[in-house]
């Protein structure tokens, strides 16, 4: 169907929906007329979704431009449109009448009050089908201000007018292009995928406490003289301490000249590579250019380290049945209470030799996942990330446990780039610094543990 002719359906439609909304309101009509209106709002609903789902299939489907309704043609779908509205008020009209005044007046079928209100939140749900397409075009027209913004060739009313802050040579990153930052580091950082994520609007430390208490027991009842003794309950108090958080991205002019490239996702893609692989590293293994910014409570410092009761070397042949034993006991370390919603994680080394693994049987050590997706060991589901080292490059490691223990606070509307033209003038480069305030910390009880780190072969240096 020709996309005017469907938005002109659309705008009547919505001129009917306002329409029954002022009959519904009307105190004058009855229970029957109130059970007509309703069935013509569920059929006005319809007609407006079905209209929206053609226009979505449309190229370029959204919401109407002003500059298509004017001149002769807008005087035409004004007319057709008072004529729509003036047909519904004298529906509404012979369907209610003066009878049904009359019968409300006396107490007969009077409204339901809530049947009237289910009347009108059906209306107003039906609003939000009428944004939907222009949401999506508004966060493109961001996305699009904001690859502008980095470039350098953005103009200053719109980013104001898109909410693209620019200031003191830098430039916020708007929540639309953070979110997708945000989404890809989550698939690239499991960390952020099963931990959990704080959300503060200030720098200051968010407090993780983490409970030491002693409770009391006996089998005789109390005496006056032997009342309940109080019990200590001792917190912990473990500070999140945000920081700044930063990482470069470079990519060449001739890369942005080039007319068949979408700009917009090059920006967003680039600077979304450079801060995953930063954050990543940060909270897996802690490390960082300086001793000063290493991260104490990165994954691979505070998982507690598992050792083997008997020594597994996995270049001999014949090491699977005994790895196998040490990783029951490794998954046995956790209490029961974490053990729901425990998982592996494991990197690339650790899952070769997981997958030509087999039991006393010959079956496959690892099985199929439940919903198809990945897979599950011991009863456990086990996710890969290279972000796992061991003391080599082909060293396994697996961590077991419950991820949720590892904090991960951010700082609302810290996300923000700064373009570094000048810098990489020199190489016909464009450069961005990438800045955001996070940190992210394994956080436990000592009394239950919630992640165990094993690498297979490490001896216990206490030993």
């Amino acid at each position: 169907m020709n996309k005017q002719l469907l938005l002109r359906l659309q705008k009547q439609t919505r001129a009917r929906l306002d329409g029954l909304k002022k009959r519904a309101t009307d105190d004058s009509i009855s229970a029957d007329d109130l059970k007509t209106i309703q069935d013509q709002v569920n059929q006005e609903v319809a007609n407006l979704q079905d209209i929206s789902s053609q226009l979505a299939d449309l190229d370029g489907g959204g919401a109407p431009d002003d500059s298509n309704d004017s001149g002769t043609d807008d005087s035409t779908r004004g007319g057709e449109d008072n004529t729509d509205d003036t047909s519904d008020d004298d529906n509404g009209t012979n369907e209610s009448g003066n009878e049904p005044k009359n019968d409300n007046k006396r107490g007969v079928n009077p409204v339901d009050p809530d049947q009237r209100q289910k009347v009108l939140q059906s209306i107003a749900r039906s609003k939000a089908i009428q944004v939907t397409h222009d949401e999506a075009d508004s966060d493109e027209q961001i996305r699009s201000a904001f690859a502008n913004a980095v470039l350098g060739r953005a103009d200053g009313k719109q980013l104001r007018s898109l909410g693209v802050d620019s200031g003191k040579g830098s430039i916020t990153i708007p929540k639309v292009v953070s979110k997708d930052i945000i989404t890809y580091t989550e698939e690239q950082n499991l960390l952020r995928k099963y931990g959990t994520v704080v959300q503060t609007s200030n720098t200051q430390g968010y407090p993780v406490l983490v409970k030491k208490m002693e409770a009391n027991q006996h089998k005789k009842e109390r005496a006056d003289n032997d009342p309940i003794p109080e019990t200590d309950i001792a917190f912990d108090e473990v500070l999140l301490a945000p920081s700044e958080f930063d990482a470069i991205a470079t990519f060449s002019q001739k890369l942005v000249a080039m007319s068949s490239v979408n700009v917009p996702k090059v920006v967003t893609d680039e600077l979304t590579k450079a801060y995953s692989r930063k954050e990543s590293v940060y909270m897996f293994n802690g490390t960082a250019d300086k001793p000063e910014d290493t991260n104490p409570g990165a994954l691979a410092t505070k998982a507690v380290p598992f050792y083997e009761s008997k020594k597994v070397d996995v270049t001999v042949d014949g090491f699977a049945q005994n790895l196998y034993t040490q990783l029951v006991h490794l998954k046995n370390k956790i209490v029961t209470a974490l053990l729901t919603g425990s998982i592996w994680i494991v990197n690339r080394p650790a899952l070769t030799i997981l997958e030509s693994m087999t039991d006393t049987t010959g079956r496959p050590l690892l099985h199929e996942a439940v919903d198809g997706i990945g897979y599950t060991l011991l009863g456990y589901r086990v996710d890969l990330t290279d972000n796992a080292t061991g003391a080599t490059a082909d060293s396994p490691v697996f961590y077991f446990g419950n991820f949720k223990a590892f904090y991960i606070q951010d700082v609302q509307g810290s996300m923000a780039v700064q373009p570094l033209y000048e810098l990489y003038a020199l190489t016909n480069r464009v450069g961005m610094k990438i800045y955001n305030i996070v940190d992210g910390q394994l956080i436990y009880s000592p009394y239950e543990p919630a992640v165990y780190k094993y690498e297979p072969g490490v001896a216990d240096p206490k030993a």
